[in-house]
């Protein structure tokens, strides 16, 4: 099943970072489980794999040496996921996970 995509979503003014940072995610009370966060915006972010995952529950998501931010899933395709934060991160916030993780392309806008 596929849902909207993020890059159709209007946030053409957000950085993008190509990156690769383990964290962890759930959703409601079910327990915390590793994902690999593989891209990151200050609107959103793509994940590889969260099983059993509901497209009406908030997502939470812990991001090393950050609060718990809240998303909600957009889009799936096989193991993929595409969420929206909902509260877009600040800048600082955004630069601050990208320096702290492994990049994989160089940051765009």
């Amino acid at each position: 099943m596929i849902h909207e995509n993020l890059d159709s979503l209007d946030h053409t003014k957000a950085h993008r970072a190509k990156l690769t940072l383990l964290c962890e995610a759930r959703q409601g009370s079910r327990p915390w489980i590793k994902v690999r966060l593989d891209d990151l915006s200050q609107a959103g972010f793509r994940i590889t794999w969260l099983p059993q995952f509901s497209l009406g529950l908030p997502l939470r998501i812990r991001i090393p040496k950050l609060q718990v931010l809240t998303a909600a899933i957009r889009w799936h395709r096989g193991k993929t996921l595409g969420c929206e934060f909902a509260e877009p991160l600040h800048v600082a916030v955004f630069e601050h996970i990208v320096r702290g993780a492994v990049i994989d392309g160089p940051l765009s806008r």
